[in-house]
């Protein structure tokens, strides 16, 4: 190393960088850029005129969610300029499979105790149905969601707030921005913001990393979706696997908005959050004003 190349190195960062690492500065820059990229290539995938409900749109929803990964790599080496750590591929496959089980199987403990509380019944199969629009749903609602609340909100006001916090306001934003959905209720977004917002965040900080909460992302909107055919956060209810029917009160059914917004959902989601956030209790990180020389409790 030259004796320039020495003192560059050693020299203070200049006080643009110093704005610009700044993680509120980072928390704006990255949220725009991946709300971006995502909206770009989704307009790509609009003017490609595939058929709809095909196995070409799965793809082309996989295309999507590898061009958002990509989108995120890029912020970290250009703009924040440290390695990618959430969304590195070592250990990814094993973790998002993971995410993919769970999130199926948390979804469907939760249907069938509705069913058993009379509030939901199975009345035949339908066959394959929306499968494949499903299928795009779940892989980009995962992936841009995550990367969104988890990669960049989450990660950024945590380290100005401290865990707790920055947990509180990005489960708080998460079912706030449900509230402009079709069907849409405050409850609802209230429901959002406790049952997902803790469980997703929760993934995210027992891994430090993005494929757990992608996988459990994907995975309750999917099977919600298309294995029980009811609606994903609002909206008409899908044709999928199974013919259903909801019956009962909204607390008990979700009503319009889908069983995500039913009381049952709030207690099984937020329950299995909870375990998260108790395995990943040592890793929790203090407030500024409470830190000492330590960074982690």
């Amino acid at each position: 190393m030259t004796e320039a190349t020495e003192l560059a190195a050693a020299s203070p960062p200049g006080m643009i960088r110093r704005f610009i690492a700044f993680p509120l500065t980072q928390l704006v820059i990255g949220f725009a850029w991946i709300v971006l990229a995502a909206s770009l290539l989704s307009q790509g995938l609009r003017q490609l005129h595939l058929p709809k409900n095909s196995p070409l749109e799965s793809l082309a929803g996989l295309a999507i969610a590898a061009g958002v990964v990509a989108a995120y790599k890029l912020y970290k080496r250009w703009i924040e300029r440290t390695p990618d750590r959430e969304l590195e591929l070592a250990g990814g496959p094993r973790e998002l499979g993971l995410g993919l089980l769970g999130g199926f199987l948390l979804f469907s403990f939760m249907a069938g105790i509705v069913a058993l509380l009379g509030g939901f019944e199975v009345q035949g199969v339908r066959g394959t149905g929306q499968l494949w629009s499903m299928l795009l749903m779940g892989i980009i609602s995962g992936t841009v969601e995550e990367v969104l609340f988890r990669g960049i909100m989450l990660r950024h006001l945590e380290s100005l707030t401290g865990t707790w916090i920055a947990l509180a306001i990005t489960s708080a934003l998460f079912g706030a921005g449900h509230i402009f959905n079709p069907d849409a209720s405050w409850f609802a977004a209230f429901a959002i913001a406790i049952e997902a917002g803790v469980l997703l965040g929760a993934a995210y900080l027992l891994t430090r990393r993005l494929w757990l909460a992608i996988g459990i992302h994907a995975a309750w909107n999917f099977t919600q979706g298309w294995v029980f055919s009811v609606p994903v956060s609002g909206g008409d209810a899908p044709l999928g696997l199974l013919i259903t029917r909801r019956i009962g009160p909204d607390w008990l059914t979700g009503g319009e908005f889908g069983l995500e917004a039913s009381a049952v959902a709030m207690v099984v989601a937020t329950l299995a959050g909870l375990a998260l956030l108790y395995r990943a209790r040592g890793g929790i990180v203090a407030p500024p004003w409470m830190r000492n020389n330590q960074t982690k409790l």
